[in-house]
């Protein structure tokens, strides 16, 4: 294996007694998409502004491309895009301006696809920054960072403010930008477009990385949801070892089954079922499969940060 983009070794922070990293371990390749999850306070931005160098760490180390994010700063920073979920720009330029100064910064810019970005996001950039939306201000470090063409792209919460149809065009951007070879950190409240999007998911607990896989791979954290029809009572499959979450409506039957299926199988086919409809769980379930009942109170599943 080459250099990685991202390394961290027992990387920690805390402020006070609170930890918001604990002994953080993370490789992210060269060219890999990889998404971030964790509801607020589980540590996402603060890993991001360790990678940035903005705070200092407790204990442990970072690097991007081999350079530490500490000493290193300046020569890491060229090598990367970050964009914020809150974008905070100068209010009296115009977005054209604001895009001329953040490429002047960068060092590089792709004239034609920055071009292209902002016909592609439907910008006016002759519009001045403070007569901007909060999506048009995000559309604009949207196309910033993009524009650069870097190495990595650090996003945090990239689509806040942005609507259905500007979701879908920062998607398509993702994938060229994959195709290209970059390399995409992404934390994102959005969990169907981490599931569309990244190659691997790390889902953070209390600055604990409880996961780390692909969504194969972390199938096991939720179990298989079935559904059945049959053409006469419903049988009962409560007591079918690991099956659990038994719903009855009429003919209609769902549950959850852990482990193998053979046991419920031999069940519902000799109980006359007419069909039979097997589900793997969504990121969503998985999610919440970690976080439980407590942490679906406290955050909306599909807003989980």
């Amino acid at each position: 294996m080459g250099v990685l983009a991202i390394r961290t070794e027992g990387l920690s922070k805390r402020y006070g007694s609170v930890h918001a990293i604990e002994d953080l371990d993370l490789e992210v390749a060269e060219g890999e998409v990889v998404g971030y999850l964790g509801p607020n306070g589980a540590g996402k931005t603060t890993t991001i502004r360790l990678l940035l160098g903005l705070i200092r760490p407790s204990a442990g180390r970072a690097e991007i491309f081999g350079l530490d994010c500490q000493r290193q700063v300046v020569e890491a920073h060229r090598r990367l895009a970050y964009v914020a979920g809150e974008a905070s720009l100068w209010p009296s330029l115009t977005g054209a301006e604001t895009l001329h100064l953040l490429g002047r910064v960068q060092g590089r810019v792709d004239d034609t696809y920055r071009d292209e970005l902002i016909g592609r996001f439907d910008l006016d950039p002759s519009k001045k920054v403070r007569a901007c939306s909060k999506g048009n201000r995000q559309k604009l470090i949207l196309i910033a960072a993009l524009m650069t063409r870097p190495e990595l792209l650090v996003l945090d919460e990239p689509t806040s403010g942005l609507d259905p149809l500007m979701e879908q065009a920062f998607r398509h951007c993702v994938h060229e930008a994959r195709e290209r070879g970059q390399t995409i950190f992404l934390s994102s409240h959005i969990l169907s477009e981490v599931e569309v999007l990244c190659d691997r998911i790390g889902i953070l607990r209390e600055g604990l990385l409880v996961e780390m896989g692909t969504l194969a791979e972390m199938r096991h954290l939720s179990a298989l949801t079935i559904e059945a029809t049959f053409e006469g009572p419903v049988p009962d499959i409560t007591g079918v070892p690991g099956v659990s979450s038994v719903e009855v409506v009429g003919h209609f039957v769902r549950c959850h089954v852990r482990g193998t299926i053979e046991p419920l199988l031999k069940v519902l086919a000799a109980s006359g079922v007419q069909e039979l409809l097997s589900r793997e769980p969504s990121l969503e379930e998985l999610f919440l499969a970690q976080y439980g009942a407590s942490s679906e109170s406290a955050d909306t599943p599909a807003h989980a940060s």
